[in-house]
């Protein structure tokens, strides 16, 4: 069997079936940095929600941080939309949040789930010998 290698890129690859399960220290490690990738992906979001509010409907720019921070949400708009390119902003935005927001929760989620089932499958590996 092989030894982890020290990790060197943002997403590294995780274990393949045959590896040792990775030391609980690395695993913390690997699920801060897919937390950070989610948050950024969230907060890079909101800040372009924001700016298309702002921009395309005229909102101030703290109700276009609530309209967008909803919809990111998945709460919808709060202020009604009166100009044509702001209601055309917010249906493009209200899709893209929606992807976000799923895209956002399999970051993070991604290396629980891969620990989960790689310490499920060395056990019944053991459990053969």
């Amino acid at each position: 069997m092989r030894t982890h290698k020290k990790e060197l890129s943002l997403f590294s690859r995780f274990e393949h079936r045959h590896e040792p399960l990775l030391p609980f220290g690395a695993f913390l490690r690997r699920q801060l940095r897919y937390a950070a990738v989610a948050t950024g992906l969230v907060a890079g979001s909101l800040a372009l929600g924001a700016a298309g509010y702002h921009l395309f409907e005229g909102l101030p720019w703290l109700d276009a941080v609530l309209n967008a921070a909803m919809l990111l949400g998945g709460m919808g708009p709060v202020n009604s939309l009166h100009t044509p390119a702001g209601k055309l902003f917010a249906t493009f935005y209200a899709l893209y949040a929606g992807l976000v927001f799923l895209v956002a929760a399999a970051v993070l989620l991604a290396p629980l789930f891969h620990r989960f089932l790689h310490h499920f499958h060395l056990e019944l590996e053991s459990g053969k010998e």
